[in-house]
């Protein structure tokens, strides 16, 4: 991404938002929808339940993480383009991933899920003005701004795709 300001955003996210090649976030949605759609329809529910060590994620876990991440991103871009002034909590990824029995569910379940919260995530995005897209607020002791929320949900998907292909598929 070069044409974009992106506001303020903590330095752990540089690295998902370089793995973003588009300018304008409702095109890197519309491009990441397709890829995503592809890999997860060609992974069966026998691969699913597939950890590639011991003590990592299945891709059911992995599945779920992103749905958990997504919403919680949303949900901070929610709260920062209304103005909320509430400091927001981090969350505990691995706690998440233990707590919630992914694999005890159906891949199709998970899949569905996962395209209805990101068209949430796309209508979300698509409501906000271009002032709500720079207001900032903090979460997890970081200050973030609306805009580059949205552009680390797509980064945070592409890495998650990354791992996938590298390290399960």
């Amino acid at each position: 991404m070069t044409n974009i300001t992106l506001g303020n955003y903590p330095k752990y996210v540089q690295g998902y938002l370089d793995l973003v090649k588009e300018d304008d976030l409702t095109t890197a949605y519309k491009n990441q929808l397709p890829v995503i759609k592809e890999l997860l329809d060609n992974i069966t529910e026998e691969k699913a339940n597939y950890a590639y060590a011991p003590g990592k994620w299945t891709i059911k876990e992995l599945l779920q993480h992103i749905i958990d991440a997504e919403r919680i991103f949303g949900f901070r871009a929610l709260c920062f383009a209304r103005k909320d002034t509430t400091e927001l909590p981090g969350f505990e990824e691995d706690d998440y991933a233990s707590n919630s029995n992914a694999n005890l569910r159906t891949w199709q379940s998970l899949k569905e899920e996962f395209f209805a919260v990101r068209t949430a995530t796309e209508m979300l995005f698509k409501s906000f003005t271009p002032e709500a897209l720079t207001s900032s607020g903090v979460a997890n002791r970081n200050t973030s701004s609306v805009i580059s929320i949205g552009f680390l949900t797509v980064g945070h998907l592409q890495h998650h795709i990354n791992i996938l292909k590298e390290r399960y598929l």
